[in-house]
């Protein structure tokens, strides 16, 4: 039996999008009514103490392309400070290994293929127009939009081009950015079907990506000082085109290979972004009220762009472990340890309840598949955040359970690692290990049978799943409460 897709549609106990904003909302007017019996003042410093919550995601950054992972030819002292100053997950993982799937999982805290939303779109004038987020999910924004948060997003979208699944249609106050998946740096107009836009305007002219994204990140921040914020900065650096300022340029003259030149250029722009955006909560005093994630959305391309994935096997849009296993840091000063690294496995789905459960959400979410990292970053507990991780990419397939990994691709049979003692899958263990491939086997067509068909094919949507698509986008209803 090989990790094969096909499972079987087993819905989940979760609450319709509606019902839940409007739990939420009740749950707030009770905390409302529980602050009233605190003094004015007491009150008001109560939500002062509120967490904030800034998420960065790089674009297609390898495994090894930042100095605290190795890399020695592109200086990230930003960040970089974001491990130094925190905690680094050297097994951490996303969903999947390209774009829009895996800020799908990143934004509802469910297996992507819970719901359909297994490939990318294509290029935006190619992609289906109801591709996209299906609404009956719930984002992380509007979760912290019902507890009281400003929240704002400054980057790539890829979650859909419909109206109703504008950023500012799923909980997101304020947003700067394009909604495909990628964009040209220099050129806001480059692009006439996914233009760079402010909220749903075009905005004619940008001098270069990096920098206006990192730029609108600190001014809402700046704005949002005295109150909860969530900033989600999605950089569409480093993905292709390789575009960068002269000035970024300039800095990497000894680098001779003209991609990685321009590479390095691009690499250093998004860091002096991150750069500005931590020394703004430190201008404002917010570094200790304020808990930082930054993770990659999946591996390297490195043949498109010299990104490094070193010491892992694979690339960008492969379930080997150099498309799935990315960056992962979380620094929350004065809260969690300085400096650790941490070898657990974790998934980029751990972030929406971990940022749930730093933002005070009175309990966890049913049916999220994500779990709170809040108790390992805090030293609370020992032992493993997840008994197993999956992932299902068309014919592609793998799951982790401890230290082993079954793994499927496009061609041949399953193949056995054993993470711990080959970073690098160079050594099938499959043929000397039966019994283990038949365990891991079984883990996964447990998962698996919870989940449904993809709702489109790569890059354009078959009959079958665009019928499927659209019985999905039927059945829930746009929400307009959490827009502008």
């Amino acid at each position: 039996m090989s990790l094969k897709n096909g499972g079987t549609f087993a819905r989940h106990n979760t609450l319709a999008r509606r019902d839940f904003l409007k739990i939420m909302g009740l749950a707030g007017a009770c905390h409302a009514l529980d602050s009233r019996a605190a003094s004015g003042a007491e009150a008001g410093a109560a939500k002062a103490r509120r967490p904030n919550i800034v998420l960065v995601v790089a674009d297609d950054l390898g495994y090894a392309d930042l100095g605290v992972q190795g890399c020695k030819d592109i200086p990230t002292p930003n960040i970089d400070s974001i491990a130094q100053n925190g905690v680094r997950f050297t097994n951490g993982y996303v969903s999947c290994p390209v774009c829009s799937p895996t800020r799908a999982g990143l934004m509802t805290g469910r297996y992507q293929q819970r719901f359909g939303h297994e490939f990318n779109p294509g290029p935006a004038e190619a992609a289906v127009a109801e591709f996209g987020l299906p609404l009956t999910e719930v984002t992380l924004a509007e979760r912290l939009k019902t507890l009281g948060y400003a929240t704002g997003m400054f980057g790539k979208w890829h979650l859909g081009y419909r109206p109703e699944m504008h950023p500012q249609k799923r909980g997101f106050d304020e947003f700067y950015g394009f909604l495909g998946g990628a964009h040209d740096y220099l050129n806001a107009a480059g692009d006439k079907s996914n233009p760079v836009l402010r909220g749903t305007e075009r905005v004619p002219e940008v001098d270069y990506t990096t920098d206006v994204f990192a730029r609108e990140a600190v001014a809402f921040i700046d704005r949002h000082r005295d109150e909860a914020f969530f900033v989600y900065l999605p950089f569409n650096a480093v993905h292709l085109p390789l575009e960068a300022l002269d000035k970024y340029k300039s800095r990497f003259a000894a680098i001779e290979d003209k991609k990685r030149h321009v590479y390095a250029a691009m690499l250093s722009a998004m860091d002096d972004g991150v750069g500005q955006v931590l020394a703004k909560l430190r201008e404002r005093g917010l570094e200790e009220n304020t808990m930082v994630f930054f993770i990659s959305d999946n591996g390297g391309p490195t043949p498109q762009t010299t990104s490094s994935n070193q010491p892992l096997r694979g690339y960008k849009g492969q379930v080997l472990e150099g498309g799935i296993r990315v960056p992962f840091f979380v620094q929350w000063k004065g809260h969690i340890p300085a400096g650790k690294v941490d070898g657990r496995p974790v998934v980029s789905l751990d972030i929406h309840p971990t940022a749930l459960a730093v933002a005070g959400a009175a309990s966890q979410e049913s049916g999220l598949d994500g779990v709170s990292l809040l108790p390992l970053l805090t030293q609370e507990k020992d032992g493993a955040p997840h008994e197993s991780l999956f992932w299902r990419f068309g014919e592609q397939s793998a799951v982790r359970v401890g230290d082993w990994k079954l793994l499927q691709q496009k061609e041949g049979a399953p193949q056995l690692y054993n993470l711990a003692e080959d970073i690098g899958e160079a050594k099938d263990l499959a043929g000397a290990n039966p019994d283990k491939v038949k365990e891991l086997q079984s883990a996964y067509d447990g998962w698996n049978a919870k989940n449904i068909p993809a709702l489109w094919k790569a890059g354009r949507p078959g009959k079958d799943g665009r019928k499927r698509l659209l019985k999905t986008l039927s059945s829930a209803e746009p929400d307009t409460e959490s827009a502008e």
